[in-house]
């Protein structure tokens, strides 16, 4: 059947740590005890009781300063703002997004759905808010827009020279609370993109932002690297811990070199296409693409998985593309 023909949408999108398939008969091999437990895990058995799963303790600071705080317990990134939050007695809601091993504003250091087993944690709660006035003389204002897992929606990358670029007051971290009255808290990435994708040419739209409370020392990106944080090893473990929406958290090894190629390429696909960068969605389409002998069974996969997206063949085809480049070292 030729690759757009006849597939299928199927489950409802859902968040992007749980797209992300189990990897069955993961261990914890070369970890240490102190990851372990002292548990010896077998390939391809279930994950152990609660009661003997690992106690994985991260360090967290506030990014614009406090005292280190030390959490543990969560399996997926709004238990994890749940227990920043009792940490510092703040409301988890007050948390934007987290970056690995730096306090700024870097978003090639943004936690995603892993982390690993020796990075520190840096929150990054709400500031100032702000309110603008956007005339949209051209059809890209030059956005990329991700999500912090948790229902807000931020800025991620601003193309230089762009109209958003000349507009000083918005900023790289910059939460997207509402477009012309209407609030997108809860929103993923990838509707936002496409709302303001689709905001008519010529005419003035007002935008609601928050941005991060930041340090004396703090000052945020107007660009960034295209470079996903997936495409440098974080922290200095070997494993990583990998958050889902449903079930435990589980300790993986960290990506093979063949994977961080292909998921850095497939987020700038992601990019080019849809105006979003999500290293955990490309991780995913990854994961399903690895093993697929043909790109209409890709296809399926994709629909079965990430239906919700209605990806175009086009970019279907790019990704297959992409994931056999990595898969023979031409990336």
């Amino acid at each position: 059947m030729p690759l757009g023909l006849g597939r299928r949408k199927k489950a409802p999108l859902v968040e992007n740590e749980e797209a992300e398939p189990i990897r069955a008969g993961m261990t914890l091999e070369g970890l240490g005890e102190s990851a372990q437990g002292g548990l010896d895990l077998q390939p391809g058995l279930p994950p152990p009781p609660p009661n003997l799963r690992p106690r994985l303790v991260f360090h967290t600071q506030l990014a614009h300063g406090s005292p280190t705080g030390r959490i543990e317990g969560f399996s997926n990134v709004r238990e994890l703002y749940c227990k920043i939050g009792e940490a510092f007695g703040i409301a988890s809601s007050e948390v934007m997004f987290c970056t690995l091993n730096t306090h700024k504003v870097d978003m090639d250091k943004l936690l995603g759905g892993q982390i690993g087993l020796e990075d520190f944690i840096f929150a990054h709660i709400k500031g100032q808010r702000k309110e603008v006035d956007v005339f949209k003389s051209e059809d890209a204002l030059g956005l990329t827009i991700t999500d912090n897992g948790a229902g807000y929606a931020f800025i991620k990358r601003i193309k230089e020279g762009s109209i958003i670029d000349r507009i000083q007051v918005i900023s790289v971290g910059d939460m997207i609370e509402s477009i012309n009255g209407h609030s997108l808290i809860g929103c993923r990435h990838y509707e936002v993109a496409k709302m303001l994708k689709e905001l008519p040419k010529g005419k003035d739209f007002c935008v609601k932002l928050v941005e991060p409370m930041k340090a004396f020392d703090m000052i945020s990106q107007r660009s960034g690297s295209a470079r996903s944080a997936s495409a440098a090893q974080l922290g200095t473990g070997r494993g990583t811990l990998r958050l889902r929406s449903k079930g435990p958290a589980t300790v993986e090894e960290l990506p093979s070199a063949f994977e961080e190629k292909a998921i850095e390429k497939v987020d700038d696909l992601l990019e080019s296409y849809m105006g979003i960068r999500d290293s955990e969605l490309a991780a995913t389409m990854v994961e399903l693409g690895k093993d697929k002998k043909n790109p209409d069974e890709f296809a399926e996969a994709l629909d079965e998985t990430l239906g919700d997206f209605a990806f175009p063949d086009e970019f279907v085809f790019d990704v297959w593309g992409a994931i056999g480049d990595a898969k023979v070292g031409r990336l």
